[in-house]
């Protein structure tokens, strides 16, 4: 069994990200293969950065916390990183990670034990290349930054690597800052951020205002949802402002599959904060019967 994360980086549960970071770097230049010569260093080493690539991340912490290291494993079931996906394009491969059960936290690359390389993630922790060799990265790294809209429907760009237009395409539902493997190099995506909707894994919010009248009496009105169409819900008379419906299966996909997570919308009541007198006479009139 592997050992837990927290243990491989001596610190609590509940430690901060401060102090989570401070014990890396001290475990990581303990047990860098170039400075400890240990038959184990190597094997150690990897232990560390894919503990400090999980705990130093928020999601990753948070799926770890709950799922154990089951939440990484692409064989685990239910609470695992769910299967493999594999997209052709041309000449090129790319491989990412896709929970069954909509977890946020898969996507990760499949080199040492699920996770990317260590010594990249030495590197990017300490700046430059590692202080105690000219160990080279073995896959290089490149940023695309899309459209939430984009990320949400999939997209194919034109971009250039080393000096070579390539087509590729960017799945529905690729998350900020997850990195897809292509054969010759890694892809790191950026995804802008929305006026309207925001993201949390698989799920969509919304806030939607709505009159005072309509909070009172009930009736329907339209949301906009992430695949481009408006659908019509109904407020129930009565609604309070902060009330949450949940559309199912109105979230992002999860890449490589046909399922969705949800939409949630948050209602707003939008109190006017001017009135006509014709107006403020049906207010009294109302208050007048105890409404």
């Amino acid at each position: 069994m592997k050992k837990d994360y927290y243990e491989v980086l001596g610190v609590a549960k509940n430690a901060s990200a401060d102090e989570i970071k401070k014990s890396y770097r001290r475990l990581a230049l303990q047990w860098h293969p170039d400075r400890n010569k240990s038959a184990d260093a190597e094997e150690k080493f990897k232990g560390i950065n894919e503990a400090y690539e999980v705990l130093s991340d928020k999601e990753k912490r948070s799926a770890y916390d709950q799922f154990g290291h089951s939440a990484f494993d692409p064989n685990a079931g239910p609470f695992g990183g769910g299967k493999a996906y594999t997209y052709q394009n041309g000449p090129f491969t790319y491989t990412y990670a896709s929970s069954d059960e909509g977890s946020p936290f898969g996507n990760f690359d499949f080199s040492f034990g699920g996770f990317s390389d260590p010594f990249e993630i030495f590197e990017q922790f300490f700046g430059g290349s590692s202080p105690f060799s000219a160990r080279q990265r073995r896959v290089p790294t490149y940023r695309l930054k899309i459209s939430f809209a984009e990320a949400m429907r999939g997209v194919e760009k034109e971009v250039e690597i080393e000096g070579k237009r390539k087509k590729i395409k960017i799945p529905a539902g690729i998350g900020d800052g997850q990195r897809i493997r292509f054969n010759e190099f890694y892809l790191l995506v950026d995804v802008g951020e929305d006026a309207i909707f925001q993201r949390e894994g698989s799920d969509i919010y919304i806030v939607k205002e709505i009159p005072f009248s309509l909070a009172v009496s009930g009736g329907v009105v339209e949301v906009p949802t992430v695949t481009g169409k408006t659908l019509k819900i109904r407020v129930r008379q009565g609604t309070q402002s902060g009330t949450v419906i949940r559309l199912r299966g109105q979230g992002a996909v999860l890449p490589g599959t046909n399922r969705h997570g949800d939409e949630y919308v948050r209602i707003v009541i939008n109190v006017p904060t001017k009135l006509t007198n014709e107006q403020k006479k049906i207010l009294q009139q109302m208050t007048s019967i105890g409404l």
